[in-house]
């Protein structure tokens, strides 16, 4: 209790007026003056988003509606309250940003209709390629910001332009010593444990910080699992009243499931679960899955949600360990200077069984980044920040010969085994025995003209990205506010054939290019409670592949295009922050255009418009919060691609009662002309909520839902996500101040809900991920 009446002082102090009572009662009355203070009582949960400062993306230490963007940062607390373990998990309390399911481990944020860019203390992480990568660790996080729009010049030239989450790393406290472990278990045989704790080593000076997280989740699809460990440490170090270094380390180690969920995503099987059965023939009879294979349907059968495209003798894991550095001093009244520095290291290899392989041999990434700030007077103050990022990725990839549609998943395992045959062996190259990728260039051996390999995703390479940026903020009147931003990157990269056949000599590329970007909002406060703004950008941005390499395209050189994506956004804005009062509420209107990174390599402009709000409630006993989304998300004339036109390609149509089959085979690669049609795999509108009631100082109980309105699986439209919503419950009882007994219920009135499998609509024909029927987890969490 002592800690909670000291934690209740503090924030009493800090955050509201001083509050006055009389020692003693007697004393009070007896004296010749009675003065009487009054203050407002302390309601807030920290669970609004109101009070919440943002650091990094457009300078630190600002208020959230002081942001000329459409922002949702997520506190440690209401992480806990939404039960956020997953990036998918922030659409709970982020408006738009639904995702498809990545392969069931979703490695990339969501935002805007596309894949987002995943920041970590201002630097970005390595990730996967088009969001199908290594799972997300939450140990380190303290905190989540999810900002809408391609990233702004501080943070430079990236990959992925919808949005990004700049993750927050745990710090170490140098004044008082604390910790937290939980467990928790739940439904499928999914346990994990987490112990947290840091304290001062001097006090006032220097903190440290550890903590460990151990999960060992069974999973209700078959064949299915997540095992993993984090270990992080972090050391704060303030050497005086003007300066601080924290410095972090996160040790990540994890095996995981390639999920690919369920094929032949026909209407009846989204609306009624109803499969179609009966192996895909190649033209030579065999039942090996391969391009243009034929099902001849045998039948319509109801199929367990969980029976998806896995298989139990898949190799998944993945090591990665991330260095953070972030100095900060203030040089005088007006200067100050950050030094933000990162290096992540990243082991994969995945080899599956339907002849997919992912070996990522090494990949490094560093980064340093110095900003100066200066205050020229109280009005102005200028950002100048140089930026050096280093890339290397070698790397092995084989995706060519895959093929889901003609697998039926009702029959054995060998149904869904793709060995290799002897003329597609010959068209990669064994890495090692029994393992083949592809090379990492083309070749023609026998001198025809054409190449005799199959490339994918293959590369040794290395790139430089060198920065500079300057920001300028100015507050012109009390009320009106003006920043202005640009950035150029200058890249060097090269790009070799780690792998080339046996008598070939390696073919290697280079190429330089300079790319630019630049920002302009401004802030007009209407009155203390309102503020409107508007922010445009323009950014030039690159596409990349695995683990951010590059690799040689067509002529065996690394294609311009790829260092040619244009970006804009378009956004005006209202932030409703009212001082004396416990709500907050936002709305944006927003225009982007933005490139889609395709499963071949290709560019894919892709425009939206739409509009988002929030608004959070935050008073004991209550918390509320809703979030609502539109977006009109088409091809910007331009060309897409699907891994088939339609799922009726795979199938013949000795079956007309069970479907219309066009015989065309499948998969069968189909590019489509260019067109403003929809963009597939997005919904339309969604809308979310939250709320927590606090019966009494022990017993809280909280829901949450989200509706997602009906939207087209695949490009042509003809497999549609109806309209579905999802319901949650939970519950905590404190047993002391210091240990608490949550429940959460999950889809709690057990709907048979539907995503995308991958961003991006390529599998959308192909494809379809059953989502979790109703599960419980109940978790136990002790403070000391």
């Amino acid at each position: 209790m002592k800690h909670a009446y000291l934690a209740l002082s503090l924030a009493t102090i800090l955050n509201t007026p001083l509050v006055a009572f009389a020692a003693e009662k007697t004393q009070a009355q007896d004296s010749i003056e009675h003065i009487e203070v009054a203050g407002q009582v302390i309601k807030s949960q920290g669970l609004s988003v109101k009070n919440e400062t943002i650091d990094g993306p457009f300078g630190d230490n600002l208020a959230l509606q002081d942001i000329a963007r459409s922002v949702t940062p997520i506190s440690s607390e209401l992480i806990e309250q939404l039960n956020i373990t997953t990036l998918q998990d922030v659409l709970a309390v982020s408006p738009n940003t639904y995702s498809a399911s990545g392969f069931g481990a979703p490695s990339l944020p969501t935002i805007r209709g596309q894949l987002g860019e995943l920041f970590q203390d201002g630097t970005r992480r390595q990730a996967g390629n088009n969001g199908f990568g290594v799972p997300l660790s939450f140990n380190s996080i303290e905190q989540i910001d999810v900002v809408k729009g391609a990233p702004p010049v501080l943070f430079g030239s990236s990959q992925r332009n919808g949005g990004f989450v700049n993750l927050h790393s745990k710090q170490a406290s140098t004044d008082e010593s604390k910790g937290k472990a939980s467990l928790s278990a739940g439904r499928w045989d999914q346990y994990s444990a987490q112990i947290d704790f840091t304290a001062p080593i001097i006090k006032d000076k220097v903190g440290f910080r550890v903590s460990y997280e151990h999960l060992d989740h069974g999973s209700y699809y078959d064949y299915s699992g997540t095992k993993s460990d984090s270990l992080f440490a972090a050391l704060r170090i303030l050497p005086d009243d003007k300066s601080s270094w924290d410095i972090n380390f996160e040790l990540y180690q994890v095996e995981f499931t390639d999920n690919a969920g369920i094929n032949r995503p026909t209407q009846a099987l989204i609306d009624h679960g109803l499969y179609i059965t009966g192996q895909g023939v190649q033209a030579n009879g065999s039942t090996v899955p391969a391009a243009g294979s034929i099902v001849s349907p045998t039948g319509l059968v109801n199929i367990d949600r969980s029976t998806v495209l896995t298989d139990p003798d898949n190799q998944n894991e993945a090591t990665t360990y991330l260095i953070h550095s972030i100095y900060k001093r203030e040089l005088s009244a007006n200067a100050s200077i950050k030094n933000i520095s990162y290096f992540q290291h990243l082991q994969r290899e995945e080899i599956a069984q339907n002849s997919f392989v992912e070996i990522i041999d090494g990949a490094d990434t560093a980064q340093n980044r110095t900003e100066l700030t200066y205050q020229w007077n109280s009005d102005q103050q200028t950002i100048f920040a140089f930026d050096v990022r280093y890339n290397k990725v070698l790397g092995y990839s084989q995706f060519t010969t895959e093929a889901d549609l003609p697998i039926d998943l009702t029959g054995p395992l060998s149904n869904r085994r793709i060995p290799l045959t002897d003329a597609q062996k010959a068209r990669l190259v064994e890495l090692r025995p029994g393992v083949f990728v592809s090379p990492g260039a083309q070749y023609d051996i026998n001198n025809d003209g054409s190449g005799d390999f199959n490339l994918s995703d293959t590369t040794d390479s290395r790139s430089w990205q060198t920065g500079f940026a300057i920001q300028q903020d100015s507050d012109w009147t009390d009320k009106f506010h003006t920043s202005v931003g640009y950035r150029v990157d200058y890249y060097d990269v090269e790009a070799r054939d780690p792998i080339a056949p046996q008598g070939q000599v390696a073919a290697s590329d280079s190429i330089n290019d300079t790319l630019q970007s630049g920002q302009v909002s401004f802030n007009y406060k209407l009155n203390v409670d309102f503020t409107g703004y508007g922010a445009a950008s323009y950014n030039e941005a690159t596409s990349n592949s695995m683990a951010g390499g590059n690799v040689l395209g067509g002529g065996n050189v690394i294609s311009a295009q790829n260092f040619a994506t244009e970006n804009t956004l378009v956004e005006f804005g209202l932030k409703y922050a009212p001082t004396n009062s416990d709500w907050y509420a936002d709305g944006a209107l927003f225009s982007q255009r933005r490139s889609l990174r395709n499963r071949d390599g290709s560019n894919t402009g892709i425009r939206t418009t739409g509009f988002e709000s929030q608004v959070f409630y935050d008073a004991y006993p209550y918390w509320l919060s809703a979030g609502y989304s539109y977006i009109d998300a088409r091809y910007d004339n331009s060309a897409s691609s699907q891994d088939s036109a339609q799922v009726a390609d795979a199938f013949d149509n000795s079956r007309p009662d069970i479907i219309a089959g066009t015989g065309v085979g499948a998969p069968s690669f189909t590019p489509f002309a260019p067109s403003n049609s929809q963009v597939q795999g997005i919904p339309e509108q969604s809308f979310s909520f939250n709320g927590n009631y606090s019966i009494n100082s022990k017993w809280q109980t909280g829901f949450s839902g989200l509706y997602t309105k009906s939207y087209p699986l695949d490009f042509l439209q003809t497999v549609k996500i109806r309209d579905q919503y999802t319901l949650n419950i939970n519950t905590s009882y404190a047993f002391t101040p210091s240990t608490k007994l949550r429940l959460d219920v999950n889809n709690i009135t057990n709907q048979k809900n539907w995503r995308p499998v991958f961003e991006g609509g390529y599998f959308g024909a192909t494809l379809a991920f059953p989502e979790l029927p109703i599960n419980a987890k109940l978790t136990l969490t002790h403070k000391f």
